[in-house]
């Protein structure tokens, strides 16, 4: 039987297939999937420092595309074509940027800033607008790097003042005080709790007692009764408010005592007469005394 293939024939084909699936195991690390339809289109930069074959393409963290290629612009001195490949699906805007960004490692990313605001879209081979993003980086050594030189003169007086208060024998000896302090507060923290471990103890069961007494002693008052001695004192209250009564109604015979004028007088006038009598009996004795003695003259 004939051979279709010749030995020369099978070992081309062996050779186109390997380099093919070398090609395709190459994109595949590199992140392009060959077997995926995508757009391909052109950015412009001034500078791409940072970015490499295979940098993503994002919609807002998004990944949409990669870049596929990074060449010089020969024809235009200081600026670089990149071609970047974008899912088909994906309609890019006219007007839109594809913004360069490097963070603080030196990883370089395209974000993908899409027009929102028009209707017409570019075709696949349309170059779109490239700019960079700020360079943190930079702006760092540009804006930050001076404030901070300027900032050193006063870091080094604020040093040397720093210098001289740590060196100053006041601060030293204010430090002893402090450790006298610290030492006294934990004797009387000492003695705070051996007072409360044990004089406190003692202190409480007195309360307690107290207490206990104050509970008998109450018990007791609620046991007096009350009732019958305040009834008594409401009796003799009423007893001394009829005796008030009776003084003062001119009637009765204490009335008549402390109200009758005249009688008051007639006493008067009588203990007044009396008083006389016994001044003139005192003077005049004989004058009263024979008649009782002597009886009558013979």
């Amino acid at each position: 039987m004939k051979k279709i293939f010749s030995k020369e024939v099978v070992i081309g084909l062996s050779v186109i297939v390997s380099v093919v699936i070398l090609v395709m195991v190459i994109n595949f690390l590199k992140g392009i999937n060959l077997m995926k339809p995508a757009n391909y289109y052109y950015v412009e930069y001034k500078n791409v420092n940072g970015l490499t074959v295979s940098t993503p393409v994002l919609i807002d963290g998004f990944k949409v595309g990669l870049v596929r290629s990074i060449e010089y612009n020969y024809d235009k001195p200081g600026s670089v074509i990149v071609e970047i490949s974008l899912d088909n699906k994906l309609k890019v805007p006219t007007g839109s940027k594809a913004l360069l960004k490097v963070d603080f490692l030196g990883t370089a990313t395209i974000d993908l800033q899409l027009n929102k605001y028009v209707s017409t879209h570019h075709t696949a081979g349309d170059v779109i607008i490239g700019e960079n993003a700020p360079d943190m980086l930079g702006n760092i050594q540009s804006e930050m790097l001076p404030q901070i030189t300027s900032m050193l003169p006063k870091l080094d007086s604020i040093l040397t003042g720093v210098q001289a208060l740590v060196s100053d024998p006041a601060l030293r000896s204010s430090l002893q005080r402090i450790d006298h302090i610290t030492a006294n507060l934990e004797t009387s923290t000492e003695h705070l709790n051996r007072l409360l471990g044990q004089d406190m103890p003692v202190i409480v069961r007195n309360v307690t007692e107290v207490t206990n007494h104050v509970d008998t002693f109450t018990g007791k008052l609620n046991r007096l009764e009350l009732e019958k001695t305040l009834a008594s004192v409401d009796s003799t209250v009423t007893n001394l408010q009829e005796v008030s009564a009776k003084l003062k109604n001119p009637n009765s015979t204490l009335g008549l005592l402390l109200n009758d004028g005249a009688l008051y007088d007639g006493l008067v006038n009588t203990v007044g007469s009396a008083d006389s009598l016994l001044i003139d009996l005192r003077e005049n004795p004989k004058r009263y005394v024979h008649f009782s003695l002597f009886g009558r003259k013979k």
